[in-house]
């Protein structure tokens, strides 16, 4: 038999080692004899084989003739056939455990299988198990724990087939089992590509949990043998990584299936992350569905949920989840926050995908959490847009006892998914993070009477209408299926005049609708005028001398006569590369227009260069400051203009201005005023219909 062993690593020396060197070297190999059970005869042959080599490498001229040898390319040693096993106990002692099993276990197998019962048989079979245990180790050192863990499974089988050595085998099962979760690490962590690998190490995993009895552990008595709580929760930290985010639900659904509660809070981040960083809010309402089902010791699911809530465009919902939080620093923290509740809970859900849920997956880069580019993508929008035509949630609240009505239009969300913000004048800050959306037009936190909710908006309070005396006729019905009446039956008479009351309530509603709307555009016409514009000052000033003379009916024309000549020229920018000045232009036009409208000048008709969610919001704005009786004298000037950047459906300009305002009140009484210069401001357009619009700005960066 020839073995891939040369004399100097035979006795365990260097090719430029001494003679003395050489002796000491031999002395000491023979005096660390093996006691691991061989049997004396071979032992003897290591000896004789260890004495030969040191007489050879001691003589100047067999040393220097074996040295030629080997520089002509021979290799290996060639040993007689009862010398084999003490040749492959000189190999595993070199180093070489792995080539000294492989040689091992094929002189083990037939047809070369030695005699039952002899010596070289009980030899090379514990050489067998000791090269297996020793190659295992050796492959751990390189962290191939797979490679190790085949090495001591071949052993294993080894000895079973021999029906030797339980004890040493016992010893090596112990090692496997141990080794099993740096063998799954070994498979998992391995590249995608190698699909074999990377399915075998899932299969693993999920039976060692199972094994473990779940993620807690259940299982102690198995726990000893598989690492205990402490060290798996660590070694699962590690290995959640080399996961993709499907293959993380699909295991951890599985393990909820058979009672792991902690899998079960896993699977809904996991259902989470994925609707998410995919753009699949179907998989949110997966994850909902789980949490709200699940009953974890010490768990406060409402923030989450709400925050689920939240990315689905359901504000009201949201706001109420977090308020039924038993977190008390939490509730603490969203009430004192200095900004809106909405705000608030936006940055709660921003932080906990960032730091919860999104981390952890080999297939879901961990960046920056975006809510903008959640509620701008078209699928989600489309989805949330479906979803309320199937549940009806655009609904209308009435409260008889108020008379307070209040529109809660959550369809709007998805109609206009520009960057907005609460406050419509650029004198104020942003919002951080910039993801204050349509959805904030809500107002929950406000819960005053909309009188000019259905002013110009005939078909929503048809119905309305139409909805309400259909729910009546309903209850109605189910009311008489119940009873039994009578031509004069007191039922009969009671219910003619719920009626006759409901018609008259409605009467008196439209009424008074009408009356206060009447009232409110009287105000508004009959204010003075505050302009921003040096032509239309002049134009004020003629008015307010001619107020001295005219009636309050001929000052009304006049003013409508100026505002018809001064009307602003809009066009639309539709270059694919609009020139600064033409945005300067644009922003100019809004600036202007947006100032009159505040003062209660005209109407704020922009729709050709500004989206529909700034329009909207510029308008709520003056509602409610005819609520409050105030109209704003806004005077503002671009000092300067810079591109910020630049794409095919997107511009940002950073722009300086000269900013004063002015709040007054329908009296002429002055309240306030606000003069920053410069301001800056971060103007934002998007391409649109064929044409670029003003769809934010950011005040203040």
């Amino acid at each position: 038999m020839e073995l891939p062993l040369d004399h100097f690593r035979l006795i365990g020396v260097t090719p430029s080692a001494s003679s003395e060197e050489i002796l000491r070297a031999f002395q000491l190999r023979l005096d660390k004899t093996p006691n691991e059970g061989f049997t004396y005869e071979v032992l003897t042959q290591r000896s004789e084989l260890l004495r030969l080599t040191a007489d050879l490498l001691t003589d100047p001229e067999s040393r220097r003739e074996y040295e030629n040898l080997l520089l002509n390319g021979s290799s290996g040693l060639e040993f007689s056939s009862n010398r084999e096993v003490a040749g492959l106990i000189l190999l595993w002692e070199s180093g070489s455990p792995k080539e000294a099993f492989k040689i091992t276990k094929k002189a083990l197998q037939p047809p070369q299988t030695p005699a039952l019962g002899s010596s070289r048989e009980a030899d090379l079979t514990l050489l067998a198990a000791l090269t297996a245990r020793d190659s295992a180790i050796q492959e751990q050192q390189f962290r191939s724990y797979s490679n190790a863990a085949d090495f001591l499974h071949e052993g294993i089988q080894l000895l079973q087939r021999m029906g030797k050595l339980g004890e040493l085998r016992k010893d090596l099962e112990e090692d496997l089992a141990s080794l099993l979760p740096y063998r799954i690490l070994d498979l998992l962590s391995r590249d995608l590509s190698d699909q074999e690998s990377h399915k075998k190490g899932l299969n693993m995993l999920e039976n060692l949990i199972i094994k473990r009895g779940g993620l807690e552990g259940n299982n102690k008595s198995v726990n000893e043998d598989y690492l205990n709580q402490q060290e798996f929760e660590a070694f699962f930290q590690q290995i959640k990584p080399y996961l993709t985010v499907q293959e993380q639900i699909d295991l951890f659904l599985e393990l909820q299936k058979r009672g792991s509660l902690e899998a079960g809070f896993l699977a809904f981040l996991s259902l989470s992350a994925i609707g998410f960083s995919r753009r699949k809010p179907e998989k949110l309402f997966e994850a909902r569905k789980i949490l709200k089902k699940l009953n974890l010791s010490g768990l406060d699911s409402m923030p989450l949920i709400g925050c689920l809530d939240l990315l689905l465009a359901d504000i009201e919902q949201a706001s109420a989840r977090f308020s039924s939080s038993s977190d008390e620093n939490l509730r603490d923290w969203l009430n004192n926050y200095p900004g809106s509740k909405l705000e608030a809970i936006c940055i709660f859900c921003k932080n906990w995908l960032e730091n919860d849920v999104l981390v952890g997956y080999r297939d879901i880069d961990s960046n920056e959490v975006d809510l903008d580019s959640w509620f701008e993508d078209r699928e989600i929008q489309e989805f949330i847009e479906k979803l309320e035509k199937k549940t009806n949630k655009t609904t209308f609240k009435s409260n008889l006892q108020s008379q307070q009505i209040k529109e809660e239009s959550s369809s709007k969300v998805n109609q206009d998914f520009d960057y907005t913000l609460s406050n419509s004048d650029e004198r104020r800050l942003p919002w951080p993070g910039g993801i204050k959306k349509e959805y904030e037009k809500l107002d929950l936190q406000e819960n005053e009477f909309d009188e000019d909710i259905f002013k110009n908006r005939p078909i929503e309070f048809y119905r309305y209408l139409v909805e309400k005396i259909a729910e009546l006729k309903f209850s109605i019905g189910e009311f008489l299926k119940d009873q039994e009446f009578n031509v004069g039956s007191p039922y009969l008479i009671y219910l003619y005049a719920f009626l006759i009351l409901f018609a008259f309530g409605i009467g008196i509603g439209f009424f008074r609708n009408n009356f206060k709307n009447s009232i409110k555009d009287k105000n508004v016409e009959d204010k003075p005028l505050i302009s921003v514009d040096k032509n239309e000052q002049v134009f004020e000033k003629v008015i307010i001398k001619d107020n001295k003379k005219d009636s309050s009916g001929e000052l009304k024309s006049i003013t409508k006569k100026i505002t018809a000549n001064n009307t602003l020229q809009i066009k639309e920018v539709t270059q694919a590369s609009p020139s600064l000045e033409e945005i300067r232009n644009l922003i100019n036009i809004w600036l202007q227009s947006k100032s009159n409208y505040l003062a209660g000048k005209n109407q704020l008709n922009l729709s050709k260069i500004v989206s529909s969610g700034l329009i909207d919001r510029t308008k709520e704005e003056r509602q409610k400051d005819i609520k409050k009786g105030i109209y704003k004298e806004i005077n503002s000037q671009i000092r300067k203009i810079d591109l910020e950047t630049r794409t095919s459906s997107r511009i940002s300009v950073l722009v300086e201005l000269n900013y004063l305002e002015r709040i007054i009140k329908n009296s002429g009484e002055f309240i306030n005023e606000t003069s920053l210069n410069p301001l800056k401001v971060k103007y934002i357009l998007g391409f649109s219909d064929k044409s670029w619009k003003l769809v934010d700005f950011v005040s203040g960066v």
